[in-house]
């Protein structure tokens, strides 16, 4: 008894060998993950910190003109770009849901704050800036933020096209050494007395501002990849502002008044309608934009590659944005949204963090701070040109082609027309509307077409088939000699009931006369006519319309497998499957005799038929009827009968 007795030390050498014999060398061993995330190397944390330092530089020299180009074109104090730039960079940065997104200004926020200012005043228009904040703050608690991408591209991009041919026009006129009008129309019919009284001191510096932005990004060589670092936009407004100060031009220049005198919002004073169209139309358009720019900072950095980013979280993306209008309305701001234009710059000159938008704010505030001596001898008209060709880009060339090439052009010109001449809420409302037209028309088209060939009449449905088109349908089909071969092809993913139901009358009172008729998928290989057998069938869903069909090779025999993968070229059917022995007949509407009944009763062909095949209700089973949802159905259960399904 004492021999089988080990002691501990050998129970425990014992178990290890029984361990390394029993181990397999070829399994991984879990390793589960640390509650922490390691450290990171000192050497990576100051790579970090360099690409966010030269990435917020970058856009902020791309930022600091252009906001005061923006609040000079709503008409809004020049201060107001800046807290709008600052308050996009520092609360959006670091509550937004894009890391690498810069907000700020906008171009395509232009027309909508220079309507509320010319209506309500500036100090109203922070007011309703506020309001549209809380607006996108609840929209973000509720996520519904991806809904915003449902809204069609061509609208998006004619809802841009109008925003930039109304900023242009507008422009026009400062490049002129003139004064803007209120409207687009004012604007065009005000141009031919402007051209007459053109300041020849503002032309030249625009025309110089506008060729510099041009030339910048052109220079060939080692040098020009090393001037393009710093942007076309601040090359450009420094050029103009250096050489009209040593030239002692007088022109309208930058005024930045005292941040003592800056205004801070009021209560709205107005109807309570208009306030709230104000109020929706900031919300949608500030919203809608920052949503797509962050989708397109996403594409950017996926193929950027580099150090891993984090998604947009749209939902908290647009909690983020609200967060900053009711910071910047608060603080006497222009409404805040993402800038494209800007995020890819951040992108580009290779952020890896939220840092670098938070940074680009803070350089923001020490510039409206520090430089404004240098601020204030910018001269408006070059101001005005940078804008101005900001807004002929967003009338762009590759959107134009790209809603050509997908048939949305009318989608796309209803949009740009309706906020040229309406107004950006009507025009997007108005694109709205038509684009859902354009796809209802689409939905609803079906092209059907009739031709003979060597005898045979083929008949080729295209598009969904629905009841509006069972009158051409029923027209195109009676064309049809009697006792002709049919082929039906369709090509298409959906038929309702009515068109089944004409359909299969008129197969029946077509085959009644001697006719075939041979029903076709648009795929290669698919048949939807009669099989010769229904044995080892298998049933899967297609449509709505037709959720129970047999794979049938092309032969007309079933396969001898049982695996229920269907072969390629399988055939399709709309009825259930009629055997040809055992005294069934093979013509679709005759009425068996009593001896043909107890034949197929009796017959193991209509004992597998019967474990086999569900019994059709209009081709369609009771559960199909309901709807996909359910996914797909074995044949080995059987679908209720007729009189069972109308139960």
């Amino acid at each position: 008894m004492s021999a089988c007795v080990h002691t501990r030390s050998q129970a425990l050498g014992l178990i290890r060998a029984v361990g390394l014999r029993t181990t397999n060398p070829t399994r991984t061993k879990r390793t589960h993950p640390p509650h922490s995330p390691p450290p990171t190397p000192p050497r990576r944390l100051r790579e970090i910190a360099s690409a966010d330092v030269s990435a917020a530089i970058a856009v902020f020299l791309i930022a600091l003109p252009l906001s005061l180009g923006i609040a000079l074109a709503t008409g809004a104090p020049l201060q107001a770009g800046l807290v709008a730039t600052a308050v996009g960079g520092l609360v959006a940065g670091r509550l937004g849901g894009c890391p690498l997104q810069v907000s700020g200004p906008a171009a395509g926020l232009t027309v909508v704050t220079a309507d509320l200012i010319h209506q309500y005043g500036w100090r109203t228009t922070c007011a309703i800036t506020v309001l549209a904040g809380l607006a996108q703050l609840g929209l973000g608690c509720l996520r519904v933020a991806r809904s915003a991408l449902a809204v069609s591209p061509a609208v998006v991009h004619g809802m841009l096209a109008g925003i930039g041919v109304t900023i242009a026009v507008a422009q026009l006129h400062i490049v002129l050494g003139g004064t803007p009008q209120s409207s687009v129309l004012d604007n065009a019919l005000a141009l031919p007395a402007q051209l007459a009284a053109l300041h020849p001191g503002a032309v030249s510096t625009s025309a110089l501002t506008v060729l510099v932005l041009l030339a910048w990004p052109r220079i060939p060589g080692h040098s020009g990849r090393a001037a393009r670092k710093i942007p076309a936009a601040l090359v450009a407004v420094a050029t103009a502002t250096a050489i009209t100060s040593f030239a002692g031009l007088r022109l309208a220049r930058v005024d930045l008044p005292s941040w003592s005198n800056h205004a801070l919002p009021q209560l709205p004073e107005g109807p309570v309608l208009g306030i709230a169209a104000a109020v929706l139309t900031i919300t949608l358009v500030a919203g809608v934009e920052s949503l797509l720019s962050a989708v397109a900072v996403d594409k950017l950095t996926a193929a950027r590659g580099g150090p891993p980013v984090p998604r947009s979280d749209l939902d908290r993306e647009l909690r983020g944005q609200g967060l900053a209008n009711i910071v910047s309305g608060a603080l006497g701001g222009l409404p805040v949204t993402g800038v494209a234009v800007r995020s890819a710059a951040n992108v580009q000159s290779g952020a890896v963090s939220r840092n670098s938008a938070m940074l680009h704010g803070v350089l923001v505030v020490v510039a409206a701070l520090l430089m404004v001596p240098i601020l204030d001898l910018i001269p408006l008209a070059s101001l005005a040109a940078l804008v101005m060709a900001v807004g002929i880009q967003m009338v762009s060339l590759h959107h134009i082609r790209t809603v050509t090439r997908h048939r949305e052009v009318l989608v796309y010109a209803v949009t740009t027309l309706g906020v040229v001449f309406l107004g950006v809420l009507e025009g997007v409302a108005l694109g709205v509307a038509v684009a859902v037209g354009v796809a209802l028309n689409r939905l609803a088209r079906t092209r059907i077409t009739h031709k003979e060939k060597e005898g045979v009449h083929h008949v080729h449905v295209r598009g969904q088939l629905t009841f509006l088109a069972v009158p051409r349908l029923s027209r195109s089909l009676h064309l049809v000699p009697q006792g002709a071969h049919v082929v039906v092809e369709f090509d298409g993913s959906f038929m309702d009931h009515a068109a089944y139901e004409s359909l299969q009358d008129w197969r029946t009172a077509h085959t009644k006369q001697g006719g075939t008729v041979e029903l076709t998928g648009c795929r290669t290989g698919l048949r939807t006519s009669e099989p010769t057998a229904s044995t080892e069938c298998r049933c899967r869903p297609w449509t709505p319309w037709r959720n129970h069909q047999c794979d049938m090779p092309p032969g007309g025999r079933p396969g001898g497998g049982t695996t229920g993968q269907p072969e390629p070229g399988s055939a399709e059917r709309l009825d259930g499957p009629r055997d040809t022995g055992a005294g069934i007949s093979t013509d679709t509407n005759a009425e068996p005799t009593a001896a043909a009944a107890a034949a197929v009763r009796n017959s193991p062909v209509a004992s597998a038929r019967s474990s086999a095949t569900p019994r059709p209700w209009y081709g369609v089973s009771w559960r199909g009827w309901r709807g996909r949802g359910s996914g797909r159905r074995s044949c080995s259960s059987p679908a209720p009968t007729h009189a069972s399904s109308r139960r």
